[in-house]
């Protein structure tokens, strides 16, 4: 059995059991739709393929898109709002960068040291994903939606019975230590 430690967006801490390894980004996907995350944004941030940029499935790491009022679109994650930046490939002497697209934030004097980049100036960013180079992944993208289920209400049906749900889904709550 694998056990999925989930923070709620209202800061709980659940655990889900999961019987077979092939289930996790499908039960993973079904609770960050909730908003609900599991684990730590890593220093750098997450990091996916460059071709998976245009069709992540934020619900995978517990966020979604967010249209602010001057119409651009945004992702929400924990309470932080992020911008999508388009950073050009680099080739110098020193380095050698591919082309990338980061979605990031202003640093608050409340983020930890280590999750801290130095920008321009002395801005400083906290990056959520970092899409570069890699060959795209399936398994990252939102899963398809068919225009016969987009169409078919009882194809659509059909659909969110076989999706995961609370009532299927064991958990239990786990002790705050």
């Amino acid at each position: 059995m694998i056990h999925i430690e989930f923070t709620t967006d209202l800061g709980a801490k659940v655990t889900v059991d999961v019987e077979r390894p092939e289930q996790v980004l499908d039960i993973q996907r079904h609770y960050g739709r909730l908003g609900w995350t599991s684990g730590e944004v890593p220093a750098g941030g997450y990091q996916f393929p460059l071709d998976n940029s245009d069709d992540f499935d934020w619900a995978l790491i517990g966020a979604r898109e967010w249209t602010n009022p001057e119409g651009e679109t945004m992702i929400l994650h924990r309470g932080h709002a992020y911008r999508r930046r388009e950073l050009e490939a680099v080739d110098s002497r020193k380095l050698k960068l591919p082309k990338a697209v980061k979605y990031s934030r202003g640093a608050k004097p409340t983020d930890p040291e280590h999750l801290r980049e130095k920008g321009d100036g002395e801005i400083e960013y906290v990056t959520l994903a970092m899409f570069r180079g890699g060959k795209r992944q399936e398994r990252f993208a939102k899963p398809a939606q068919t225009q016969s289920t987009q169409q078919n209400p009882a194809r659509r049906d059909e659909r969110a019975a076989q999706a995961p749900s609370r009532q299927g889904v064991p958990m239990q709550a786990a002790s705050r230590a």
